[in-house]
């Protein structure tokens, strides 16, 4: 059966892209398994395969504490030094040492290895692989194809074998949603969990608005405008603040597009929200009547009232 194992190995870690080391102790801890299922009693196995040949074979171990240690509690799995080296003469406190017994049968085994034990290894490498690529990029706009729905929110196929996860609440409220469809979204966060996606995805959070505005007004990019805060109520409306160094820039101008045409392309993403942009003044007051826009604000009667002596 060592030729089985070998076979497996490769043909799951070619078509998974998972390295053959992982499958190695996938398929050790499974015989392991299968082994203590055969003895029916509390025992410590550990199995040993052969990387080059696949042969295998089958050992009981057990840790080793001094012998006049406090933590031993289970003889079953534990031994005290005086009963280790009747069985390795080298054995020494806080190692195993290892009797060999006989080997179960990989062949009989073998699919419910590759349905189980392997299946599952071969889904926490790929979610780790996808942690490892895209832990740099919380933060970041993706791109993807709403792959399935469920009651909790829908999954979505970003590429290179990765997928997100884009719960209701994160939705912008009714937002229709189908399978097959093509959305953005911001990477909120990633689920270290190995049993949940890996990846947060959010539609609703201000960084959301932000970064589409940075795909459709290149001047953004180039840093010669910044954006300097967002709010969103969303799927109704959403303000943005921005600003220029550059006095031949209109900041405002430049995000608003040649008749409107970039921020209808960040509305059309948002299911529609509306959005107003406007111009970011270090001075607070006039801040907040530029917020208030389009409603008229006389400023010197609004500062009044703030301050009678004015």
């Amino acid at each position: 059966m060592a030729a089985e194992i070998i076979r497996v190995v490769d043909t799951v870690s070619e078509a998974k892209d998972v390295e053959r080391e992982v499958l190695f102790e996938a398929i050790e801890n499974a015989i392991a398994s299968a082994t203590k299922k055969k003895h029916q009693e509390n025992m410590d196995v550990r199995v040993i395969i052969d990387r080059d040949t696949g042969d295998y074979k089958t050992f009981r171990q057990w840790m080793v504490f001094e012998d006049d240690s406090r933590e031993l509690e289970d003889p079953d799995i534990e031994l005290r030094m005086i009963d280790a080296v009747d069985i390795q003469k080298d054995a020494s406190p806080g190692e195993y040492v290892l009797q060999e017994i006989e080997s179960v049968d990989f062949g009989r085994i073998g699919a419910q290895i590759a349905k189980q034990v392997i299946v599952q290894k071969v889904r926490e490498a790929e979610k780790q692989k996808t942690i490892d690529q895209f832990k740099d990029n919380i933060g970041d706009l993706v791109s993807g194809i709403v792959k399935r729905v469920d009651r909790n929110g829908f999954y979505v196929d970003i590429g290179n074998n990765s997928e997100a996860f884009l719960p209701r609440r994160e939705m912008i409220p009714k937002e229709a949603m189908r399978p097959q469809d093509r959305i953005k979204a911001l990477l909120k966060d990633i689920n270290t969990d190995l049993k949940g996606p890996p990846l947060i995805l959010s539609r609703v959070m201000p960084e959301f608005l932000i970064e589409l505005f940075k795909v459709e007004v290149p001047e953004i990019t180039q840093n010669l405008i910044e954006i300097v805060g967002a709010s969103r109520d969303p799927g109704l409306r959403a303000k943005i603040a921005v600003r220029s160094d550059d006095k031949r820039i209109d900041a405002v101008g430049a995000c608003v597009g040649m008749r409107g045409s970039r921020v209808q392309s960040v509305s059309n993403e948002l299911n529609g929200e509306r959005i107003d942009i406007i111009l970011w003044s270090d001075n607070n007051a006039q801040f907040v009547v530029n917020a208030m826009s389009p409603a008229n604000v006389c400023l010197s009667s609004w500062m009044k009232k703030i301050n009678p002596w004015i």
